[in-house]
């Protein structure tokens, strides 16, 4: 007889977070008190070839890791695109089931199934139906990663109104087991219980009110949070603001401990940061402000940029953007591009920005044999050659560090010693605290001669 998963699993019950009757949104439960196992599924397409869908899925297991879950298998089919009904085609999900059914012989449980993409309502239901396990997408992945890492208000703020927005277009999924409450279809047959005939509310109907409700108040508190987060930063002073952005796990955190002698919090996981933190960092006798901002990723869900909107405003409002990348990643240049979308997304293009590659100690690569006559590739490029490499291309607005070895550090200091200086002047060409230190040592010469 064949084990059956009541125990862990039940349609009736959704993924994602919902209200725990107290007017809090309720944590998924990826994380549970054993070690839940998943499988990752993607697809191959002319516009997504093998490489980059085994990057993509390399990057779900990071994710899946992060939220305590831990990889045992992968799937990829080849597809023109993705199934309107059930993402991938019907044959390739009952050679998930099957195996699925083979480990829970072998009593060993799949937990849920991961898809690298944003499935639709018709398409997780169509999925649940036939892999009869929980199943996850990108998308509710980084909003349960987003709801497990936030800290204060104004994060767990945000991430609630994401994932009501993420969960409004996937109510009916939700409750497909239930098909009224309170009410009936009126006398004579109707459904209803003795005494509360009448049109009724659906579930679907309630469900859909309640959420609407809870966004409005929750876009009312951000709203507040956004007052009191423009009136702090018109409070700081006639000081340039630079921003640290880049890919997610690139060591943003880590140079902002490095250059403002603080204790953000810092972790080789994705998403370590989400709430912004502001510093003040004196380099020789110039003060200016410095921040650290959540990190970017592929496919970042459009409700999370709008719902982190006060927090990407230290971006908007920098007059200095330090694009930090990880050197050490096999696919940085695509990390690159991924974070100048978002920023243009953002209208943060055009601001003076300069690029900080970090992790140089982590950096390797394979030399050739001399007599190896095959065409050089990436993992063939030393660190010198890309440094020259760069150097080039960027007109020198790089640099190239190791904020945890403290490499090209002092230099790091120089030259962002001397952009925010040339910003200073032209914003604020009447303050003089610039020459204050040298006023101070001409008194000094002068009593002492």
């Amino acid at each position: 007889m064949k084990t059956t998963r009541s125990k862990y699993y039940n349609a009736s019950r959704s993924s994602l977070p919902f209200e725990d009757g107290m007017g809090k949104v309720a944590h998924s439960d990826i994380v549970g008190e054993q070690e839940e196992t998943a499988i990752l599924v993607g697809i191959i397409t002319p516009q997504q070839n093998e490489r980059k869908t085994t990057e993509y899925l390399d990057e779900l297991q990071f994710l899946a890791e992060t939220a305590g879950a831990r990889t045992v298998k992968r799937f990829t089919q080849r597809l023109n695109g993705p199934s309107s009904v059930t993402y991938l085609g019907i044959g390739k999900l009952q050679e998930i089931r099957q195996w699925i059914e083979a480990e829970e012989d072998a009593e060993r449980y799949v937990s849920m199934v991961i898809f690298d993409d944003e499935l639709s309502a018709k398409q997780l239901r169509n999925i649940e139906k036939e892999l009869k396990v929980k199943v996850l997408d990108r998308t509710s992945l980084i909003l349960d990663i987003f709801a497990m890492r936030a800290q204060t208000a104004n994060a767990k703020t945000q991430v609630e109104l994401a994932q009501y927005r993420y969960m409004l277009p996937r109510l009916q999924r939700l409750w497909t087991h239930l098909e009224r409450q309170g009410g009936g279809s009126g006398s004579g047959g109707g459904k209803g219980s003795v005494g509360l005939r009448g049109p009724g509310e659906t579930q679907l109907e309630m469900d859909r009110r309640i959420i609407l409700n809870r966004m409005s108040l929750l876009k009312q508190r951000l709203a507040e949070i956004d007052r009191q987060k423009t009136t702090q930063r018109s409070n700081r002073g006639r000081m340039i603001r630079v921003a640290l952005v880049g890919y997610t796990n690139v060591g943003k955190s880590t140079l902002m401990n490095l250059l403002s002698k603080s204790e953000v919090f810092a972790e080789n996981k994705l998403f370590a940061t989400l709430d912004t933190t502001v510093r003040k960092v004196i380099v020789d006798n110039l003060p200016f402000l410095l921040s650290d901002t959540v990190g970017f990723i592929r496919k970042l869900p459009h409700d999370l940029v709008d719902s982190f909107k006060s927090t990407l405003d230290e971006v908007r409002e920098a007059d200095l953007l330090l694009h930090v990348v990880d050197i050490s990643h096999p696919e940085f240049e695509d990390q690159i591009k991924v974070v100048e979308k978002t920023l243009a997304d953002l209208g943060c293009a055009d601001k003076p920005s300069m690029i900080i590659f970090n992790k140089v100690d982590a950096y390797t690569w394979v030399e050739k044999d001399a007599d190896d006559l095959t065409p050089a590739t990436k993992e063939n490029v030393s660190l010198d050659d890309l440094i020259h490499t760069w150097m080039t291309r960027l007109s020198g607005e790089c640099l190239f560090i190791s904020a945890l070895e403290k490499t090209g550090y002092d230099t790091l200091r120089q030259v962002l010693y001397n952009k925010v200086r040339e910003l200073h002047v032209q914003k604020y060409p009447y303050n003089d605290f610039l020459y204050q230190l040298l006023l101070l040592w001409s008194d000094i010469f002068l009593h002492t001669a």
